[in-house]
């Protein structure tokens, strides 16, 4: 049995619905999957709907950004109650900071491109916790670039005159905020230096000190190298080890839904550790 445990949808920076989602998960066979929209539960429940329908285990999840003083650090939530006061908190600040910094990076693009707010909100739902991907559908939509990637590569990256930094809480806050409303805190694509600067083992050492239960060791953007260290890590304090696709839809990123799975003995150290929400379907045991 294998799971992908990083998927997106549109409560968040996805192409798809949550249900189609796990609609596609089934097709490409893992047994389950974890739903980890950025700073975001809204799409659990139609994601847990079509799972039970498709026969496959859920993991509710959520990926929360937080930062250091140099390297933005992303943090899957597994299992956690999303209204613990703790939670709440820090989700509604990142939300209101995404919302801003959606704004700011916007005005910016709109002295150069045929890009409006109007035009960015015509690709989100209500409940969708909005970032870069929903301006770069937007400079799609103008016919600026041709896709997301395209966005990204010429004008949403960090170094670009558009490009705006958000506040965000240190990761240690993250960590021990995620263990208090019962979550399982797994830190995402820690290795993945093309995406900015990565934290040195000091400070993944830090993190396990503050409650850290695993890492996400297979995910496309962890080179070699940075993968033997992770695992090197996870046997020297016992922390769990994933594999997921961060899958963002067909039309979101290239990656493919099971691209990289988690064996089934890891979701079910996973499930003991979580108690904040249930998973549902067919779980490991």
């Amino acid at each position: 049995m294998s799971f992908d445990l990083h998927t997106h949808s549109t409560a968040s920076d996805g192409t798809e619905p949550p249900a189609h989602v796990v609609a596609e998960a089934a097709r490409a066979g893992v047994a389950g999957l974890a739903l980890t929209d950025h700073d975001s539960s809204a799409g659990w429940a139609e994601a847990r709907a079509e799972a039970l329908k498709q026969g496959l285990a859920f993991i509710p999840g959520m990926e929360v950004t937080s930062k250091t003083a140099n390297v933005s650090v992303h943090m899957l939530s597994y299992l956690h109650d999303p209204e613990h006061p703790g939670m709440m908190e820090i989700n509604a600040a990142a939300r209101g900071g995404r919302m801003e910094r959606a704004k700011r990076i916007c005005d910016r693009l709109s002295e150069d491109f045929p890009v409006t707010w109007e035009l960015v909100l015509e690709h989100i739902r209500a409940d969708t916790s909005i970032g870069r991907p929903h301006l770069a559908d937007a400079l799609v939509a103008a016919g600026v670039v041709s896709s997301r990637s395209e966005a990204f590569n010429k004008y949403l990256h960090r170094g670009t005159k558009y490009f705006v930094d958000q506040e965000n809480p240190h990761p240690v806050d993250v960590v021990q905020r995620i263990r208090a409303a019962g979550g399982v805190p797994i830190i995402a694509h820690a290795m993945a230096g093309a995406r900015g600067g990565t934290l040195s083992r000091a400070e993944l050492e830090e993190l396990v000190d503050a409650g850290l239960c695993g890492v996400e060791v297979y995910h496309r953007d962890n080179p070699e190298p940075g993968r033997q260290l992770l695992l090197d890590l996870a046997a020297r304090h016992d922390l769990i080890i994933t594999g997921s696709s961060d899958y963002h839809g067909v039309r979101g990123k290239p990656n493919l839904l099971g691209e990289n799975t988690t064996e089934a003995e890891q979701v079910v150290r996973i499930l003991e550790l979580g108690a904040g929400s249930p998973a549902v379907g067919p779980l490991p045991s």
